[in-house]
């Protein structure tokens, strides 16, 4: 089992990423600015590095902790198996999420501002924070089960989650703040939907940490791989698309790969 260090340092690491909600909820607060061409390039930086990592770290990771007590075989399909689940637990949070509040069905920013219905506005506004809330408590155990294997794994993680994390913020404070007049309102929710994160890391911690065993950090580590993969390919890279900067965006995605690559090598 991890020691008490390294599950404050994850727990904090976690917070940290949730907060970054919180964040884009200031960034437009305080600036006008809104250049696409950045939000494309951060969004594919993070799907870069989180797709980088999940191939190329967590999942040896996992075959390496499964091949003890399975044999090679056995623990290649185990951690296939771990990964598809990861996979299908996010995808079913997806899909239990309605279509028009869905945050990987993203409102640009143009359509948040232009939308006419102060009431719809509200609802809207309401119903992604209460949607990104659901999808960041995964992401949050996620990133606690992933900050346990080590900082050099952890950081870059929670650096790409965080920069995902605030143009969510955006998505809630602009129509909350636009119905209601209330920036403290719409910072508020904000920050509520960011703390689901830290929430989830909690969970994680009090349901996994009792059984925690060689086994069932190898079965987490492939299931956040699975779950990153799933956010990069689902949100990430369609999000970025999405605001007309293709070159940027694959300009982004190369640029997290190699950040990644560069960090796991001289780290």
């Amino acid at each position: 089992m991890p020691d008490i260090t390294a599950i404050l340092t994850a727990l904090g690491l976690t917070l940290l990423a949730g907060l970054a909600t919180g964040l884009g909820g200031v960034l437009t607060m305080f600036t006008s600015c809104r250049s696409t061409r950045t939000l494309a390039f951060s969004m594919g930086l993070s799907a870069g590095v989180m797709t980088y990592i999940s191939f190329m770290e967590l999942l040896p990771e996992a075959c390496h902790g499964f091949a003890p007590l399975l044999g090679e075989r056995g623990a290649e399909i185990w951690t296939l198996v771990s990964f598809f689940g990861g996979i299908a637990l996010i995808a079913l949070i997806d899909w239990l999420v309605p279509v028009d509040e869905n945050p990987h069905e993203a409102h640009t920013l143009d359509e948040l501002h232009d939308a006419n219905s102060h009431h719809h506005l509200h609802r809207t506004g309401t119903m992604l924070a209460l949607a990104i809330g659901i999808h960041n408590f995964p992401e949050g155990m996620a990133t606690f089960v992933a900050a346990l294997d080590g900082l050099d794994v952890a950081l870059p993680i929670v650096a790409a989650i965080a920069i995902h994390n605030i143009p969510e913020g955006v998505a809630i404070f602009v129509p909350i703040y636009h119905s209601t007049g209330s920036r403290v309102k719409a910072f508020r929710l904000t920050i509520l939907s960011g703390l689901a994160e830290p929430i989830g890391a909690i969970a994680g911690m009090l349901f996994l940490m009792p059984f925690w065993t060689p086994a069932v950090n190898a079965v987490c580590l492939a299931a956040v791989a699975g779950i990153m993969v799933y956010i990069s390919f689902d949100e990430l890279l369609p999000g970025a698309e999405r605001h007309g900067h293709h070159h940027a965006a694959i300009a982004g995605v190369v640029a997290g790969m190699a950040l990644m690559a560069a960090s796991l090598l001289f780290l």
